[in-house]
């Protein structure tokens, strides 16, 4: 009796502490990139980068899009689209 409990005790204590190195990594490498809306106004001048994550299967994903704005600040925002595996699939 007292092996399961100590076992369950330290299986509970080791999710916790995955748990909170999950939540501080994501945390600290998030940073506040706004996301776009529907008639939102941008004022791009140039675009400096477009960027999203690969995948083999057609679903909407979050891209980013790093742009110099008409005021001449670097700027970026996220939105969302359609993947690159939907063009190549017919």
């Amino acid at each position: 009796m007292n092996t399961r409990t100590l076992l369950s005790t330290v299986a509970l204590a080791c999710t916790a502490f995955a748990g909170l190195a999950q939540a501080a990594d994501t945390s600290s490498t998030q940073t506040q990139v706004p996301a776009y809306h529907y008639g939102m106004p941008l004022h791009i001048a140039k675009v400096i980068s477009l960027t999203e994550p690969t995948t083999l299967y057609c679903e909407v994903i979050t891209a980013e899009m790093k742009y110099i704005d008409t005021s001449g600040q670097p700027a970026q925002i996220t939105y969302r689209k359609l993947s690159d595996a939907c063009s190549m699939q017919s």
